[in-house]
């Protein structure tokens, strides 16, 4: 049980539905490891309350916020932002700062020849860290064509279908957890899967040092999500 007194410096999950996402354990484990006074809460918004949820975080003194699906894109036309997809808010004397973590996973990828899977928040955030890459998607083009690419990122909900098969060489960042169909045939084929736990911690440490300006306690937040440290 997270004990919460009026000095606690408020964070959240700002997504609908946001019942099952893993950012408050591995995000309150991050205070815990360093003795801060902070908590992180989810914050089931619905669609039409967006605006609302937003305005509320100014009026109850939260520090900021992480935003889920299906918010990111709605999110940008609510803070001040120039990134075209959002999934961390900063509250700064009355005035909600809008930037994203999303693609903090990709430091030390290659990224030459990059594919992107998906059209939603998640998709435009990488599209935007990676300018060039190709992007397929239900609502455009289909089904994905990987053939020379360097690097894969499905950013998909999708989790029971594999949506495309890749090589030995190639590199798939795989975002939802628990790990896609795709991810694990990608493995079978001998590709390097970065799961979805793994897109979570980056993300999530990236989104740790914007609201407390200190160095995330990586480690425990790994633990935390179950991965290796």
């Amino acid at each position: 049980m997270i004990e919460i007194s009026g000095a606690t410096r408020l964070v959240g999950l700002i997504g609908w539905p946001v019942e099952r996402s893993l950012s408050p354990r591995m995000h309150n484990a991050a205070f815990a490891e360093l003795g801060l006074d902070w908590a992180y809460v989810p914050l089931p918004t619905p669609p039409e309350r967006l605006a609302d949820a937003v305005r509320g975080l100014v009026a109850l003194g939260f520090a900021g916020a992480n935003v889920t699906a299906p918010h990111k894109l709605a999110v940008t036309a609510l803070s001040e932002t120039d990134a075209p997809s959002v999934n961390t808010l900063i509250v700064r004397e009355g005035r909600v700062e809008g930037w994203t973590t999303d693609a903090a996973v990709l430091a030390g990828l290659p990224t030459e020849r990059p594919v992107v899977i998906g059209d939603g928040g998640a998709a435009t955030a990488f599209l935007q860290t990676l300018p060039g890459a190709r992007q397929f998607s239900r609502r455009s083009l289909w089904p994905p064509d990987v053939r020379g690419a360097d690097l894969v990122v499905n950013a998909t909900p999708v989790g029971g279908e594999v949506l495309v098969e890749l090589d030995p060489g190639q590199t798939l960042v795989d975002l939802p957890y628990p790990e896609t169909a795709t991810a694990q045939a990608a493995r079978r084929a001998g590709a390097t899967v970065v799961p979805g736990l793994e897109v979570l911690a980056a993300q999530g440490a990236a989104s740790f040092e914007l609201w407390t300006g200190i160095r995330a306690p990586i480690e425990a937040m790994r633990r935390a999500l179950g991965l290796p440290v």
